[in-house]
């Protein structure tokens, strides 16, 4: 279930709240009782691998060439 984060006008206080994604617009008291909430914009980090393939190279499709790019570093 999504968590959203909310800050109190009235103590300035954030708190978050977990709840369905069809609920995520509806206010939220903070946990001191005050209803003067405000939901907060959020960045959300997302992880894990891809399956798509990598893009090939521009210039001769890959391999070879550049610092440590498949030619000899020294």
């Amino acid at each position: 279930m999504p968590r959203y984060e909310y800050r109190c006008r009235t103590c300035d206080d954030t708190f978050e709240v977990s709840r369905p994604m069809a609920e995520s617009s509806a206010p939220a008291d903070c946990p001191a009782g005050h209803a003067d909430t405000v939901k907060l914009l959020s960045a959300v980090a997302v992880g894990g691998t891809s399956s798509a393939p990598a893009p090939a190279r521009a210039m001769g499709g890959g391999g070879g060439g550049g610092c440590c790019g498949g030619g000899g570093c020294g």
